[in-house]
């Protein structure tokens, strides 16, 4: 599947139109698609669950919370892709980070090995995502921001690998090298980031001034006291538990619940409160039998004979109220989840 994210590959060609955009393109298509599905993943049992029409152009001109983590999921897609690309040796003019290789890095252990190369990694994806944003006023600042804490979130999430050396494996030594974590750590540190986004306090009246030193005055006052790992956005959330068409969202009737099952999290196993009671809606139980072959026993030769099993899905899913419109709401409305 190619998501609709991939619309500014375009801008990589004219950015480096040679050997180095055949060389690096592939990896920001993998690595942007990586993105994608795992903002699916984090997201499918919120109101919110990161519809296609999050990642078009059209859902992308709004600075709210959740696509400050679109951007921050994405460009951390990027970066990793790249990264790993790197260090298997598929990438021209890139390999290890070996450039700490013999130093001490602690108690006991010296930095050696493979190290995954995050500063090639982030280097590219920073010239290449960030060239989307050509505007000088706060949305296209607040994407840059919510791009670099994408690239952060490789960073903080890199893990330390260590090997043994000495008589017999005794350990009095280790080399040690920096691996990339598997991505859903990334996506799940993202995630947390994502439920303590702040708001931008923008000074309205300096930027409505008009004066292009004004506005980028304002904007540098307001991103002052965040720290460059959080999330940001400008723009409050629509009410997610309603369709709105005009903005690609479909609300939460007819979506999948879970209400029972094993190993399920405290966060899937309340999302039939979040995305059917919270939401003005009832939660209806459909069943569903599926037939499939089963019990197959192979007979010389060479004929396969099978039985027909039948089993029973049972799946819950927002409904409407009896009598109820689809806009009477019996909660309060209590945020994007």
């Amino acid at each position: 599947m190619v998501y609709s994210l991939f619309w500014f590959l375009p801008l990589l060609y004219k950015i480096s139109p040679t050997h180095a955009y055949l060389t690096y393109a592939r990896s920001v298509q993998v690595g942007t698609q990586s993105g994608i599905e795992e903002c699916k993943h984090q997201f499918a049992w919120d109101r919110w669950n990161c519809p296609d029409s999050a990642t078009q152009l059209k859902g992308l001109r709004r600075a709210t919370r959740e696509t400050s983590f679109v951007h921050a999921i994405s460009a951390a897609g990027v970066m990793y892709t790249l990264t790993r690309n790197c260090s298997l040796g598929e990438l021209d003019n890139c390999g290890c980070d070996v450039s700490k290789n013999g130093k001490i890095g602690g108690r006991g252990w010296l930095w050696g090995g493979c190290s995954d190369n995050t500063d090639f990694g982030e280097r590219i994806s920073k010239q290449y995502v960030d060239a989307q944003e050509t505007g000088q006023d706060s949305r296209a600042a607040v994407n840059l921001h919510n791009n670099e804490a994408g690239r952060l979130a490789v960073k903080a999430t890199m893990k330390r690998i260590c090997r043994c050396h000495g008589m017999s494996e005794s350990c009095s030594v280790q080399t040690c090298w920096t691996q990339l974590s598997d991505f859903r750590e990334i996506g799940n540190y993202l995630k947390i980031k994502h439920s303590q986004a702040q708001k931008l306090d923008i000074d309205k009246k300096r930027m409505r001034a008009g004066n292009s030193a004004d506005n980028r005055g304002a904007i540098s006052d307001a991103f002052g006291s965040i720290a460059p790992t959080e999330l940001i956005y400008v723009e409050d959330s629509p009410d997610y538990c309603r369709t709105n068409t005009s903005l690609g969202l479909y609300g939460t009737e007819g979506r999948e619940c879970v209400q029972h099952g094993e190993g399920l999290t405290q966060w899937e196993k309340r999302s039939c409160r979040r995305l059917c009671h919270e939401c003005g809606l009832r939660v209806e139980e459909r069943r569903t039998e599926v037939v499939s072959s089963c019990n197959c026993k192979f007979h010389w030769c060479c004929k396969v004979n099978c039985e027909d099993c039948s089993q029973v899905i049972v799946k819950h899913v927002c409904a409407r109220r009896e009598g109820a419109d689809g806009h009477g709401f019996r909660r309060k409305y209590r945020g994007p989840k």
